[in-house]
């Protein structure tokens, strides 16, 4: 129920806020995309924590890459 609550927000941003910001995501899928797919293999609450932890490492002093959950 939270899981999927959780994913269509994510899912409002990524249609409506996302289009008006630059893209800055260092990472393969994008932030957004890869707290999805961690809510989905995880769950709410691990799947959550990951996908804070991505955004976290999400900065311009990363490298980026391929990074899937």
């Amino acid at each position: 129920m939270l899981s999927k609550l959780l994913i269509n927000l994510i899912k409002l941003y990524q249609k409506y806020v996302s289009p008006l910001k630059k893209p800055s995501c260092r990472f393969y899928p994008t932030c957004s995309n890869y707290a999805i797919l961690a809510i989905e293999k995880y769950g709410f609450l691990k799947g959550s924590l990951k996908a804070v932890w991505r955004v976290l490492r999400c900065n311009p002093f990363s490298k980026g890459g391929v990074d899937y959950p």
